[in-house]
């Protein structure tokens, strides 16, 4: 009898030494996962961990040693890339100060000798002149736009504005080139449709698939931009009667530098679509296109509301 109560008091002991370090050891994790929390708090607010002296090299030493490193790693990487990123910004606004100011006096001195007489031959090369030098205009303002972009430098600030300003503000930049070509232009949206958008570069947006609607569309044609609130978003479509795009090849008109084959005649350097994608990508939207071969063109941005 008295063996089986030394029997029970060593088991009650050996059960209360288990439970003792069980709760020991759940109290030693519970404190090094909040160390690790703090830690990883640290290296998230991108500051430096502080440094501490243990005796003895255990997991937590070895763990903090190893969190201290990708943290320095880490804040050289962005410090390098915030560099980068400023070189990058005085290279852009470099080139496009440098090529600013020739492209001006281009067009100064073309203006000047208009106004000077000469031959009929003469007056045909100084309007193709004329027309080389906007479309190197072009060229170096859409690279410097692109550039800017992908190095980051443009932000994007979303205010609360009619929709239809915005739309509007597009459409009467496009406006000369669609009467050229004798395009019909029909806007439907309501002036109440208020969204968080950049109203300045979704304007930019809507113009590049315009200028895109009215470039590959017949004279005479037709170009509707039609505005509907939907749960999450609203809906910009932008619907033309040009020539429409292959299947197969709708995947890559949003690429960089993309021109269909039979296009090259046209004026451009494919960057349009591009920069509209990413501003309205940029902002939390999308676009996408439907389209079928000589049956038009339709293009949906969606923005949130």
């Amino acid at each position: 009898m008295v063996e089986l109560v030394i029997w029970a008091v060593l088991a009650s002991v050996a059960v209360f030494i288990l439970l003792y370090r069980l709760w020991h050891y759940k109290k030693e994790v519970e404190r090094f996962t909040e160390q690790l929390e703090q830690w990883l708090d640290v290296i998230i607010s991108e500051k430096e961990i502080e440094e501490i002296e243990e005796a003895e090299e255990t997991l937590q030493s070895k763990i903090h040693e190893k969190l201290r490193r990708i943290s320095y790693i880490f804040r050289r990487k962005k410090e390098e890339s915030v560099r980068e990123k400023n070189v990058m910004k005085e290279m852009i606004s470099d080139i496009s100060h440098q090529t600013r100011t020739p492209i001006a006096n281009m067009k100064i001195y073309l203006d000047m000798l208009k106004e000077e007489p000469m031959s009929d031959k003469g007056k045909e090369f100084v309007k193709s002149l004329e027309g080389q030098t906007d479309k190197l205009n072009f060229l170096f303002q859409s690279l410097v736009k692109m550039s800017r972009m992908e190095a980051g430098i443009i932000k994007i600030q979303r205010d609360e504005a009619p929709l239809l300003t915005t739309i509007g503000k597009a459409v009467e930049a496009i406006v000369p080139k669609a009467e050229q070509k004798q395009i019909q232009l029909f806007v439907a949206c309501s002036e109440k449709i208020r969204i968080s958008h950049d109203s300045k570069w979704t304007e930019e947006a809507i113009f590049n698939i315009l200028d895109n609607a009215v470039k590959y569309t017949d004279a005479g044609g037709k170009i509707e931009i039609e505005v509907s609130v939907l749960e999450i978003y609203t809906r910009i479509n932008i619907k033309d009667t040009g020539k429409g795009i292959a299947l197969e090849r709708q995947a890559e008109i949003f690429n960089r530098f993309y021109r269909e084959p039979e296009v090259h005649e046209q004026e451009g350097i494919g960057i349009g679509l591009y920069l509209a994608r990413r501003i309205i990508e940029l902002q939390n939207g999308y676009i996408e296109v439907r389209s079928r071969v000589n049956q038009g063109s339709e293009f949906q941005i969606y923005l949130m509301n």
